[in-house]
């Protein structure tokens, strides 16, 4: 059972999960977004949309967090841990968005600065994968900047926006993240 009351702290902004009542503010933040990711990534723009999204965070195989700021507790993105793998892979997806209006404030390489804290340490998992499409330089950037590697290239890896998309392959393993810090 997770714990509904779970923040993430960082200096600008925490990590939370999410809740009914952010459909409304989430939803009109992917609206306005919508441009802005070019068909790099989807977020909610729908109340369906949102119900999905709330669903797959309920799940254990999932971390799903609302990135909010610490100034005005605006929500201005969401980040994950899906597809949370036991045993002996100790493994997971990483996944995040980040409105539009709050691109370029390092928002994003703190959000994942904590959900790899939370995955290393609370989790104790070994392995944090994440795959980019290699237009999303931005992406690329936070990555790198996190400590993540480029393992590889997978053609046509994702469906989004009805198109397959090429995507490249990076990660993050325990003992590279304890050796950053």
């Amino acid at each position: 059972m997770k714990n509904e009351n779970l923040k993430l702290r960082g200096t600008k902004l925490y990590l939370r999960y999410p809740k009914i009542e952010d459909c409304a503010e989430y939803i009109e933040l992917g609206k306005e977004s919508e441009r802005f990711h070019r068909g790099l990534i989807k977020m909610a723009k729908t109340r369906e949309d949102f119900d999905a999204f709330l669903e797959r965070s309920e799940k254990e195989e999932n971390e799903c967090f609302l990135i909010c700021r610490k100034a005005d507790e605006a929500i201005a993105g969401m980040i994950n841990l899906s597809q949370i793998f036991r045993g002996v892979f100790q493994n997971a997806y990483l996944g995040y968005a980040l409105g539009e209006k709050y691109a370029g404030q390092k928002l994003m390489t703190e959000a994942i600065e904590l959900i790899l804290r939370f995955a290393f340490k609370n989790l104790k998992l070994h392995r944090i994968e994440a795959n980019v499409q290699p237009t999303n330089l931005a992406s690329i950037a936070v990555l790198r900047k996190n400590g993540f590697t480029k393992e590889g290239f997978s053609r046509r890896y994702l469906k989004i926006d009805n198109k397959w998309r090429d995507h490249e392959r990076w990660a993050i393993i325990a003992e590279d993240w304890r050796n950053k810090k």
